[in-house]
């Protein structure tokens, strides 16, 4: 069983820059397509950026030029660069095999605020 560790978040202000980071457990990881996902108080979880285990990457319409998806297999990690960031950027962020909607990590703050 994969399972998946956070890190990363914090508190920015608006236009700055956060990078994230999820490692993974498990020798199997670099078969799995991977998404991050996004909470905000109040709303349903959303997909944010999906990676393929090749390496298509995709994106919600919000964050289409501001974040960018990537993995290093070889350290069973996957990153979301976020740029340009917004208050509505607000909320917990996870990482998860892409489809799968159950084994959620803890997650980590993100917080965009003056």
């Amino acid at each position: 069983q994969v399972q998946f560790v956070e890190s990363g978040g914090g508190l920015v202000q608006p236009g700055g820059s956060l990078r994230l980071s999820c490692a993974a457990s498990g020798s199997i990881f670099r078969f799995y397509a991977m998404g991050w996902y996004r909470q905000a108080p109040g709303k349903q979880r959303e997909l944010v950026a999906s990676i393929s285990s090749r390496g298509n990457t995709n994106y919600t319409d919000s964050v289409k030029g501001r974040f960018t998806i990537s993995r290093d297999n070889a350290k069973n990690t996957v990153y979301l660069q976020m740029n340009s960031l917004k208050p509505e950027d607000t909320a917990v962020y996870y990482c998860n095999i892409y489809g799968r909607g159950s084994d959620w990590g803890q997650g980590t703050q993100v917080t965009v605020s003056s």
